[in-house]
């Protein structure tokens, strides 16, 4: 892949992923304008920190991209839909998990 190459697929999927889809999830997980909202609740009613209850959705991801990539080895085949969905999903969390640092430690 040239560097051209690398920095188009940056840039869309910055745009056309990224941006977009944590901009309107906001408004279905972002309660009270709180964009950690739903880590913030879940925290609380597991009585853990909103840090855990990240890492325990984020979970969920992890173990689907792990058995997607365990298919590949077993000759399983996967749309780029479905890929870009997943890693899109993983970006996502940790752009979340790196407001939640900053929120919790008064990062500046």
């Amino acid at each position: 892949m040239t560097q051209e190459d690398f920095n188009n697929l940056l840039e869309r999927i910055w745009t056309t992923h990224i941006k977009d889809v944590m901009c309107k999830k906001s408004a279905e997980y972002a309660s009270g304008g709180d964009k950690l909202h739903n880590f913030k609740r879940a925290a609380q009613m597991n009585g853990v920190s909103p840090i855990e209850a990240l890492r325990g959705m984020k979970l969920k991801h992890d173990v689907s991209i792990n058995d997607m990539l365990d298919g590949l080895k077993e000759g399983k085949e996967y749309t780029q839909l479905l890929w870009e969905e997943k890693l899109h999903d993983d970006i996502n969390y940790y752009l979340l998990l790196w407001a939640l640092l900053y929120e919790t430690y008064d990062w500046k």
